[in-house]
């Protein structure tokens, strides 16, 4: 059973071998421009930096070194009911570098389109078994990104060599170079 998370909250993953995946639904009618929500993924030492650039898994990165983490690739619209991006994981295949992996939702053109995380509603992270496809943790972001065109719905960290998931859900006005930035 599924254990669902508010924000702030912490939980164990027990499985080495997991899918993320992150959903949203947007109201495109309000800017007349299709959104292009992006899901990117930073694999930080214990100094929350970038291991290397290609530490950096996103929409043109797509694998990292180690092969722990591998992007399904970038969905334009985010049309359609369940997991908009996924991220398939591997902590079996982790650097021993690796000590937490932050994930991260931008707004692709967000201030030429003039759009915003508050136009968009139902978003989620959820962490579910590769193997059996069984839905182990959820996070429902409930607040409104009114100005903010960038959020981190979670990181997987460990701790005392076990994973955890925090639920973040902390808003940016930025883009992913601002992401960039902040971990390299």
């Amino acid at each position: 059973m599924a254990i669902n998370l508010q924000k702030g909250q912490r939980e164990n993953i027990d499985a080495p071998k997991f899918t993320i995946g992150l959903g949203w639904d947007t109201n495109s009618s309000s800017t007349g421009s299709a959104f292009d929500l992006d899901a990117s993924i930073f694999l930080l030492n214990d100094q929350k930096k970038l291991i290397s650039d290609e530490n950096f898994v996103f929409y043109n990165n797509l694998v990292s070194p180690d092969g722990s983490v591998e992007h399904t690739g970038d969905n334009l619209t985010g049309d359609g009911d369940g997991d908009d991006e996924q991220i398939k994981i591997d902590l079996t295949k982790a650097d021993a570098k690796v000590n937490e992996i932050c994930i991260v939702v931008t707004i692709h053109d967000a201030d030429n389109r003039r759009q915003n995380f508050g136009q968009v509603r139902n978003s989620f992270i959820r962490i579910f078994d590769a193997v059996t496809n069984e839905v182990i943790l959820k996070y429902e972001l409930e607040e409104d990104f009114s100005i903010e065109t960038a959020v981190e719905f979670g990181r997987i960290y460990k701790r005392e060599g076990k994973w955890k998931f925090e639920a973040v859900g902390v808003g940016m006005k930025g883009g992913l170079q601002d992401y960039i930035n902040k971990y390299q």
